[in-house]
């Protein structure tokens, strides 16, 4: 293993870190060489080298280093990190101030919360764009962003605080998701027509619907927030939607009678999807699906534009 190891100098050039740096991951949270050969310092051995990459990686995506070092000391193929990090006491932080909570979501949920709080655009907007360049709209909907957004929403809810947070991160996410609406432009006309129920403000789940079926190759429109029923209606006349999400995020938005318009208005479409929390599925009108999550509604609209695929072709 000695023969492995590396110096400080070296796995500083390698990580494109400062020496002074891995030896402050060492001071403060054990993250140190391993490997001892008597007579001369103790050197870095591979499984060193994979918990400080960890470190590295994390930090630069925001996470604070704290947090960071706990999850390098998991790091796969790793044993014990000498002592271990030293890790200050209980609400301590590391620089950014206090994050927001995001249940057990990894490192990357951690790091875009404190982001979030610093209120700094630019690395929220690099967070998301990595992650759905990683693994796709969907993924990064469900694991990264959904819980940051409920965190944030739990904590305004308790405080009364972090609107300004709240508005920065859902215009960064909105960006995010119109880059990937003009990167996978589909061809051929919308068949799928997004709205949120009248009187909803929550429009950033339909535009996660939108990015998702972007990806998936399939034309839609989106009119956005606080749609009421005659301008649905008449956007359905006009556009002849094969399908029709209607995203309500709370029961004061979620009248069914808006669905009953739909199924019942002179340009039906093939397939009514109430998505979203504030529909109740005892509620809801024969006909009407509820699909349960993003990957759901992507499921149902991606098939029927299949479906109109296979029609046109035979």
């Amino acid at each position: 293993m000695a023969d492995e190891a590396l110096s400080a100098g070296a796995v500083a050039r390698r990580l494109g870190v400062a020496v002074t740096t891995l030896r402050t991951w060492h001071q403060r949270y054990g993250l140190g060489p391993s490997a001892h050969v008597p007579g001369r310092h103790r050197r870095y051995t591979p499984a060193d080298l994979v918990r400080l990459e960890t470190m590295r990686r994390l930090t630069a995506n925001g996470v604070a280093p704290a947090e960071a070092a706990r999850w390098a000391c998991q790091a796969p193929g790793t044993g014990p990190a000498g002592s271990g990090p030293r890790i200050r006491g209980p609400g301590v932080r590391d620089g950014g101030g206090a994050t927001v909570p995001v249940g057990r979501a990894g490192p990357a949920a951690r790091g875009l919360a404190r982001a979030a709080m610093r209120l700094d655009s630019i690395a929220i907007t690099e967070a998301i764009s990595r992650a759905i360049r990683a693994d796709g709209v969907v993924v990064t909907w469900d694991t990264l962003l959904r819980p940051v957004l409920v965190g944030l929403g739990e904590r305004h809810a308790a405080t009364s605080s972090l609107i300004a947070v709240e508005h920065l991160v859902s215009r960064c996410v909105s960006e995010a998701f119109a880059a990937v609406a003009r990167t996978h432009a589909a061809v051929g006309p919308p068949r799928i027509l997004l709205s949120c129920a009248d009187e909803e403000q929550h429009s950033l789940p339909l535009e996660a619907l939108g990015a998702a079926l972007a990806e998936a190759g399939v034309a839609y429109r989106l009119l956005g927030a606080r749609v009421p029923v005659r301008a649905l209606l008449e956007a359905v006349g006009r556009t002849g939607p094969a399908a029709v999400v209607l995203w309500s995020h709370t029961r004061n938005t979620a009248d069914p009678t808006q669905l009953t318009a739909l199924l019942t208005g002179p340009h039906r479409p093939l397939l009514v999807l109430a998505a979203g929390p504030g529909w109740q599925a005892d509620s809801l009108p024969a006909g009407v699906l509820r699909p349960v999550d993003l990957a759901e509604a992507l499921s149902l609209a991606v098939a029927v534009r299949e479906s109109l695929d296979e029609s046109a072709a035979g």
